[in-house]
């Protein structure tokens, strides 16, 4: 997910992405919790997505 993607989208795509990266989030912290996550590099990538779409959030919030 790039940023210049998600600057296209409106707020309540960007709200929908959030909640679908942190419920991701939080199902790979249980699959590492039960030591069954294989591919932990996931977590990385998941939290710096979710970064970038709270990041555009701002911004869009501050355009207003």
């Amino acid at each position: 997910m790039k940023a210049t993607e998600l600057r296209q989208k409106d707020q309540s795509a960007l709200n929908q992405d959030l909640s679908d990266l942190l419920k991701a989030q939080f199902g790979l912290r249980m699959q590492l919790a039960t030591q069954q996550l294989t591919n932990t590099s996931q977590l990385k990538k998941v939290r710096r997505d979710i970064a970038r779409v709270r990041t555009v959030m701002t911004e869009k919030a501050a355009q207003k």
